[in-house]
C-alpha cells in the first residue's frame, strides 16, 4: 500500500474510531497494518510509582483481544516490571523502544520483559506516553514489528505522523465520556445538552449549533460567530484556532485533514473553554456539495450544574472539606483549580483526595467521580 494512502485510511479510521468506540479494533489494525506491527494497546492511569492506578487497558493483534495475555502481565508481571517506572517518567509523546527502558542485566534476567512481554508479543516493540486531563497517562503501545526488517526509518516516521491523532482521538473519547455522549454520533450529538456541538462545512462555516454551543457563542464568551465563521473572541487566541480549522477542511488534491485540540481564553474570567476539532467522513463522498466535514466539540468545565457538597459528604460518610474536594472533583476542575477555588494549596487537595479514595476504597479519580454522580442523581428526599 501506498504510505500516503496507508495513513489518510488509518487517519480517518481513527477520527471515527473517536465518535464510535466499535471502530477503535478496526482502526488499530489498519495503523498496524501500516507501520509493519504485530500488536498494539492502549493504557489509561494515574499516579506515581508508589501509587499507580490502571483505569483503562486494551490490547489488541489485527483488531482482535487479546484479554488473556494481557490479564495474565498484569496479574504477575506489572507491578514489578522494572521498564514501567521509566516509561511513566518518558517525556510527552516521545516515542521510546521497549527495550531501551531496561539495563542490560534486566534484559537478560526481568522476569517481566522475558516472559509477560515475550507472550504480549512486544519485547521488541515501542512506546509512547501522552499527558491525560486530570493527571492522567495515557500510554500506547506497539507490538514487535512484523519481518526481519526491525523498526526501519519508514516505519517510524508513519508511527511518527499518526501520534498527534492517536492522542487526539482518546482525548475526544473522554470528553464525550464526561458529557454522556458516547456512542451519539454526528445527528445524535446536536440533542446533548452538556457539550456544545458546532458542525461546519468544508469552507469552515458554520452549518449548526446546539444549544450549549449557541449560548456560548452568543455570549461570545470563548467563541464568536463572525458571518457565520467561528471565531476566538480574544485577540490572542484567534491565529492559533484559525490554523486548527484549517487543519481539519479537506483540502483539493492536498493532505488528509487532521484535528487538533487548545483552550481558548473567555472574557468572562471563568475556566478555559476547552475545544476539540476533528474531521468527518470522506472529503470527496460528497462530490463537492454543502455537508458536514469538520466536528467542534465544546467541553465547558463550568456548565454542569453544581453538586451539592454537604450532600455528598453526608451520604458517603466525608468530612465537609473533603465533600466541597470531591463534589468539584466531579464537576470538572482539575486539582490545581480545586486549590484557587477554595483558597487551598495543591498538596492539601490532593491530601483530601487520599483520604476519600481510603475512606471509600477506591482507586483513583475516576472511580471517586462516579460514586459521586450516582450520589447527585439520587432523588431529593
Amino acid at each position: 500500500m501506498n504510505p500516503d494512502g496507508a495513513f489518510e485510511r488509518s487517519l480517518a479510521a481513527l477520527y471515527e474510531a473517536a465518535l464510535d468506540d466499535v471502530r477503535w479494533p478496526a482502526a488499530t489494525a489498519l495503523i498496524e497494518e501500516a507501520v509493519g506491527a504485530s500488536g498494539n494497546a492502549l493504557i489509561v492511569g494515574e499516579g506515581l510509582d508508589d501509587d499507580v492506578r490502571i483505569h483503562f487497558a486494551r490490547y489488541l493483534r489485527r483488531g482482535e483481544s487479546v484479554h488473556e495475555q494481557a490479564r495474565a502481565y498484569f496479574n504477575a508481571y506489572h507491578p514489578h516490571d522494572e521498564g514501567m517506572p521509566r516509561l511513566r517518567q518518558l517525556p510527552h509523546g516521545r516515542l521510546a523502544r521497549v527495550r531501551d527502558l531496561y539495563t542490560d542485566d534486566e534484559l537478560k534476567r526481568s522476569p517481566a520483559y522475558n516472559e509477560g512481554l515475550r507472550d504480549l508479543g512486544s519485547r521488541n516493540g515501542l512506546y509512547v506516553r501522552f499527558d491525560g486531563p486530570d493527571g492522567l497517562r495515557i500510554v500506547w503501545g506497539v507490538g514487535d514489528p512484523v519481518g526481519n526488517d526491525g523498526w526501519q526509518s519508514d516505519r517510524m516516521e508513519m508511527i511518527e505522523r499518526l501520534l498527534p491523532h492517536l492522542h487526539r482521538s482518546v482525548l475526544i473519547r473522554q470528553a464525550l465520556a464526561g458529557a454522556d455522549a458516547l456512542g451519539a454520533g454526528l445527528a445524535g450529538l446536536l440533542d446533548k445538552d452538556r457539550i456544545g456541538t458546532v458542525q461546519l462545512d468544508r469552507a469552515g462555516r458554520v452549518l449548526e449549533a446546539n444549544a450549549p454551543a449557541l449560548e456560548i457563542l452568543r455570549r461570545g464568551d470563548g467563541l464568536v460567530d463572525r458571518d457565520g465563521t467561528l471565531e476566538a473572541a480574544l485577540p490572542a487566541d484567534r491565529s492559533r484556532l484559525r490554523r486548527l480549522l484549517a487543519r481539519a477542511l479537506p483540502e483539493f488534491l492536498g493532505e488528509a485533514p487532521g484535528g487538533g485540540s487548545m483552550t481558548v481564553q473567555r472574557p468572562s474570567g471563568r475556566s478555559r473553554l476547552g475545544l476539540h476539532v476533528m474531521p468527518v467522513g470522506d472529503a470527496a463522498a460528497d462530490f463537492g456539495g454543502r455537508r458536514v466535514a469538520v466536528l467542534v466539540l465544546l467541553v465547558d468545565p463550568a456548565r454542569r450544574p453544581p453538586i451539592n457538597a454537604q450532600r455528598v459528604a453526608v451520604m458517603l460518610g466525608l468530612t465537609a472539606s473533603e465533600g466541597r474536594m470531591a463534589a468539584l472533583l466531579a464537576e470538572g476542575l482539575t486539582m490545581r483549580e480545586i486549590a484557587a477555588a477554595q483558597g487551598w494549596s495543591e498538596d492539601y487537595v490532593r491530601w483530601l483526595a487520599k483520604q476519600v479514595y481510603r475512606k471509600l476504597d477506591v482507586s483513583g479519580q475516576v472511580a471517586l467521580v462516579r460514586q459521586v454522580l450516582a450520589v447527585d442523581a439520587l432523588p431529593g428526599r
